[in-house]
């Protein structure tokens, strides 16, 4: 079970409320193993999380242990740190990244607010949450993030995986150039990154759903999703209304998946003038910005400039 905050709690796994009893949870345990046997047509990934759910809470003790941790003593609206900076007394790594001053090395050209779109629905959604005019020492405390609702712990693992994606495009040097939460045109979701470089022009989307996922009919699945997400198909359609404004084609599309979500690059065959799309674990975005897709032509500098010129000229960011 992923500690990403996107991923699903024992709770959640099993259908049951934090509240239920000894037996509520029993019942829906023993259901839940029916559901997801594969040998009754389930998701192996799904069977063995409900197994990894009922280890940490199946009994008293280890149910207790998880909700001391999960829990705080106080209220979730507000959660004193001790600090008067506000960071957490546990070392909550959920903050906003801040750029490193060891880094050294030409970098990328970088335009927008990489996970500026995600963090701002995370905290809006949280306020909401805990209570218009509650306090909120610390909105990234661990305990706090980790009895939130999904649907607001899945904006912060965007957050934190677009700005990862970012962190890896950023090395890739002076050759390479993105832009950043990119407003789609007519569509109403952005697109999390641009990249351009020699090896080709690449929409990107960084996602995190805190689970392994799987590709089935161009479509991906997780047990963190719901059965009527359609992830790939929205990121196309953001990706051509995005193309259509700008008067370009993109290379690939890609989809930038925690390693431990996926363990070997999947692949979209493109479809007329749909481009391909790729998702890949995160250890593997350089090399495909880098090298591009197999068979494909790298464009030359020239070619590179202009399109660069065209994108900078015409790309507007969700902020604008």
């Amino acid at each position: 079970m992923s500690e990403s905050p996107a991923a699903a709690s024992p709770y959640e796994v099993l259908g049951v409320s934090p509240e239920a009893s000894s037996e509520e949870l029993r019942r829906a345990y023993r259901k839940r193993l029916r559901l997801t046997h594969p040998d009754v047509g389930g998701r192996a990934a799904d069977f063995q999380a409900v197994q990894v759910a009922w280890e940490r809470i199946g009994n008293p003790e280890s149910r207790a242990d998880y909700d001391r941790r999960r829990y705080p003593d106080n209220e979730h609206g507000t959660v004193h740190t001790g600090s008067a900076s506000g960071s957490s007394g546990s070392g909550s790594s959920a903050g906003p990244a801040r750029a490193s001053s060891a880094a050294t090395g030409p970098r990328a050209r970088m335009y927008g607010h990489p996970g500026g779109h995600a963090r701002q629905r995370y905290l809006e959604l949280l306020r909401e949450w805990v209570g218009r005019g509650t306090v909120i020492d610390d909105p990234y405390a661990p305990q706090l993030v980790r009895s939130a609702p999904r649907e607001i712990r899945h904006c912060l693992a965007r957050a934190l995986a677009q700005e990862s994606t970012a962190h890896l495009v950023s090395l890739l040097g002076i050759g390479y150039t993105a832009w950043h939460d990119v407003l789609a045109g007519s569509h109403p979701d952005p697109i999390d990154h641009v990249v351009l470089g020699p090896a080709g022009l690449f929409a990107i989307l960084s996602e995190d759903w805190g689970a392994s996922v799987e590709l089935r009919r161009g479509e991906l699945l997780a047990e963190t999703l719901r059965p009527e997400d359609r992830p790939v198909h929205e990121f196309e359609d953001a990706a051509r209304a995005l193309s259509r404004a700008l008067g370009v084609r993109f290379t690939a599309l890609v989809v930038v998946l925690p390693d431990d979500a996926l363990s070997d690059p999947l692949a979209v065959p493109g479809r007329g003038r749909r481009p391909t799309v790729v998702i890949v674990p995160r250890s593997r975005l350089v090399g495909l910005l880098r090298e591009g897709l197999p068979g494909m032509d790298r464009g030359s500098f020239e070619k590179v400039f202009d399109l660069r010129s065209r994108l900078q000229d015409g790309i507007r960011f969700v902020t604008d």
